[in-house]
């Protein structure tokens, strides 16, 4: 079995990733506070899961922001039993990093702020047996996603150097009104630990996804609702044979090397067939 951990920063990465962890339960059938399913399947759980002494499984993930706001929700929240509160992270000021790449990259050069997340990380690095990488979601356009985000994949690529890190990163949409002038330095500033530090990066278009609810799916004013709920099943379909039995492609190392075909070509367009309306999948209701 080879485990990896997931990295959540920001407002954006930490909502990918709840919708994400839905999906996931919803598909090995756990309970929205970590119990086993009834009948237990022939899968692959403890990839992403850990099981604590009573049984329950444990999202690996480690939840990263600024400001306090998403993952406060994300405790209060029927999904928040399922994680282990020493899992999150929120700044000490909790003031965030006001969209600004620079804030959120300095935040990071503190080494009570690198030592703290580094901490975490490094803790659910040591649960595992066989750890073989990390998966890491976040926005390259805010500031905590870009910023932070930033100096925590050179962190990561520092200090566990043969291990994978594969990130999936939401592009802004440059073409709508946004309050947030610097998104284009943001991207582009991130861009390039992205080229430097990673070794797959799956790119979501924040721009093609609202064209795709509003062209297809009749919705005039998409939310996060619908293109999470799209990205999350991007995220499931594409580990979907780390998890289950598979003879090919069951580990994230066959699966980096065959989607790249030499180390800098390692930005990797999403698609996902058949298309049909994303019903947000709620862990106290499940199929």
């Amino acid at each position: 079995m080879r485990e990896i951990v997931t990295v959540q920063v920001g407002q954006c990465g930490n909502q990918v990733g709840s919708e994400f962890w839905n999906r996931l339960c919803a598909e090995h059938g756990i309970a929205p506070d970590g119990s086993p399913p009834a009948n237990p399947a022939q899968d692959r759980k403890d990839v992403f899961f850990a099981q604590a002494d009573c049984g329950k499984f444990v999202p690996r993930a480690v939840l990263v922001d600024m400001e306090p706001g998403v993952l406060h929700a994300i405790k209060n929240s029927p999904q928040g039993k399922l994680f282990s509160s020493s899992g999150f992270w929120v700044h000490p000021e909790g003031a965030g990093a006001g969209n600004n790449w620079a804030k959120g990259f300095a935040a990071g050069e503190s080494s009570l702020v690198l030592d703290q997340v580094m901490d975490i990380v490094s803790r659910e690095a040591e649960a595992c047996d066989f750890l073989e990488g990390f998966m890491f979601t976040h926005s390259i356009a805010g500031g905590t996603g870009s910023g932070l985000g930033s100096r925590l994949l050179q962190e990561l690529r520092d200090r566990y150097p043969k291990l994978l890190l594969q990130t999936y990163s939401v592009f802004p949409n440059q073409k709508a009104s946004s309050d947030v002038v610097v998104q284009p330095y943001n991207s582009m500033l991130t861009l390039r630990r992205l080229c430097q530090c990673v070794d797959a990066v799956v790119v979501i278009d924040n721009r093609a996804l609202d064209r795709l609810v509003q062209e297809r799916f009749k919705v005039p004013q998409p939310t996060f609702v619908e293109t999470n709920s799209i990205v999350s099943r991007i995220m499931s379909a594409s580990t979907a044979t780390l998890r289950f039995p598979s003879h090919t492609r069951s580990d994230l190392h066959e699966l980096v090397m065959m989607l790249t075909p030499e180390k800098d070509c390692h930005f990797l367009s999403s698609s996902f067939a058949p298309l049909y309306f994303p019903q947000p999948v709620s862990l106290d209701n499940r199929p």
